[in-house]
């Protein structure tokens, strides 16, 4: 059972979260702005069910005033010294690590997960805004000789693209806004940001950082409203948006695709996963355990990248398996507000009956379960017993549905060439991970699983200096790393004739 004493957490800066007014307001040109309509929708503790507060259901016309305040201070903002930007984006880091107890507790009361996963979430953040803070300084075109006659060259100079959209999941709230708000104010673009009706205080809380950080008004907005395919439907129906970021699911993201065609827009899609975890026998088991426990129970399973189909050689299979099994037994569910508790709610019931249908069917299609495998007396319907399932055939749903939730289904395999070939037979391609000490394997693996990102012997694909994004229908372009600024640029040729004096 919860102790109802965990369930609320104590809040130093209210006024950072609009928890001090009746309804909790989106922004739109630096001005915190109600609905027009008044109307409101809830904003829910997954682990209780109880309402946190009201927030402001924006309308499809205030998305498009926000629109054209990104334009307007697209003008200026545009042609701000990237050595301002820089500083914008540091200050925001100091000021999102100033307030990491407040941000982490709302994150927490929203989204369900530990408080110990939100405060690594919020330091996670900061770091994508220090790390874009440096890539403002570094954005350089080149210049080169022509093929057309001695006095000619060619500039091929970056530009900022112009207004973005950014739609931003609710998994990690506040890191997908930095990870995407960071490159964009990098590059010198503007922006509206969608962010998730189910966690909108954390969005909240990170805009208001940023406008302290001296981000001027109209170079972000914030909308906050409970039918996101209306949202969506305004910025990718824009002319005026140059750019669309999307994290989320793959359905959706096709979605947004078709939408955007009408106007060409340039797009970041990252999308589900169905990340394959692969064990080989000569890997270091205790180590391997530890790292897919991280790897597949953060944020309790729901992670684009957490680990979906486990791997393990014949050889070791079992001895992995009961190993794994003794751990997660041990693992506590409950609010994330106890300090105890590795497993808060997931973050809705339809979460937990995702969880629920696909062990019921790799049961049904042979699977044994090891520990888990059913709702947990005493809680509400978003809780699901963490699980190990053994003998997981390549007929189950899980083999095409991403679970996103806290089950780990274990997959026997022989040799390389099975693996890859079972590995790849899923239709998204994220992140992938190989355990082994071998060096030639190693490589062989990376080489050959389709995937975006390979985790080499680490669970750690997770990084601001890392080039994130996937392949096949995972989506396409990359976020953090050395080209994450480049989705937000355009390159342009410049053909120059000298002429002599």
């Amino acid at each position: 059972m919860v102790n109802s004493s965990v369930f609320t957490p104590k809040i130093s800066n209210i006024s950072l979260f609009d928890l001090d007014r009746t309804a909790a307001r989106s922004c739109v040109n630096g001005q915190w702005v109600e609905s027009p309509n008044k109307k409101t929708f809830q904003n829910i503790n997954p682990a209780n069910n109880t309402v946190i507060t009201e927030v402001a259901d924006i309308p499809a016309e205030v998305v498009e005033e926000a629109i054209k305040a990104a334009e307007n201070a697209f003008e200026s903002f545009s042609e701000s010294p990237v050595l301002e930007r820089s500083l914008m984006l540091k200050t925001w880091a100091e000021l999102v690590r100033k307030n990491c107890d407040d941000l982490s507790k709302v994150m927490t009361w929203e989204n369900g997960k530990t408080l110990a996963d939100s405060k690594q979430e919020i330091e996670f953040s900061a770091s994508f805004l220090d790390w874009y803070a440096g890539e403002a300084l570094r954005i350089h075109g080149d210049v080169t000789h022509s093929g057309v006659a001695s006095n000619h060259r060619i500039f091929n100079v970056k530009q900022p693209i112009g207004v973005c959209g950014l739609i931003t999941p609710w998994n990690f709230p506040a890191a997908m806004i930095a990870r995407k708000a960071g490159a964009a104010i990098a590059a010198g673009c503007t922006a509206v940001i969608r962010a998730a009706e189910v966690t909108p205080l954390t969005a909240i809380g990170m805009i208001k950082l940023a406008q302290q950080a001296g981000i001027p008004k109209g170079v972000l907005n914030l909308i906050l409203d409970s039918n996101a395919k209306v949202c969506g439907e305004v910025i990718t129906n824009s002319p005026i948006v140059r750019k669309v970021s999307f994290t989320g699911s793959t359905n959706v993201g096709k979605q947004l695709m078709s939408q955007s065609s009408c106007t060409v827009k340039k797009m970041s899609l990252e999308l589900g996963g169905n990340a394959p975890f692969i064990v080989f026998p000569d890997a270091d088991l205790e180590k391997t355990i530890k790292s897919l426990m991280a790897c597949k129970f953060n944020s309790n399973g729901q992670v684009c990248v957490c680990a979906n189909r486990i791997y393990v050689h014949e050889d070791i299979y079992d001895t992995f398996a009961n190993a794994l099994a003794d751990l997660v037994c041990e693992m506590k569910i409950g609010s994330g507000f106890d300090p105890e508790v590795k497993l808060g709610p997931l973050i809705a019931a339809s979460g937990a009956e995702k969880v629920e249908e696909h062990v019921k069917d790799a049961v049904a299609n042979g699977a044994k379960i090891l520990t888990g495998g059913k709702r947990p007396e005493g809680f509400n319907e978003c809780y699901y017993e963490p699980t190990v399932l053994v003998n997981v055939k390549e007929k189950c749903r899980l083999f095409r549905e991403e679970t996103f939730g806290p089950l780990a289904a274990l997959i026997k395999f022989k040799d390389v060439d099975e693996v890859i070939k079972s590995a790849n037979s899923s239709s998204v391609g994220l992140a992938g991970y190989v355990y082994t000490n071998d060096l030639n394997t190693m490589f062989r693996m990376a080489k050959g699983l389709e995937v975006g990102i390979v985790g080499a012997n680490t669970e750690q694909v997770n990084d601001p200096f890392l080039d994130f994004g996937g392949i096949k229908e995972s989506g396409y372009g990359k976020e953090g790393g050395m080209h994450g600024v480049d989705e937000f640029l355009i390159e342009k040729a410049i053909s120059l004739q000298i002429f002599p004096h």
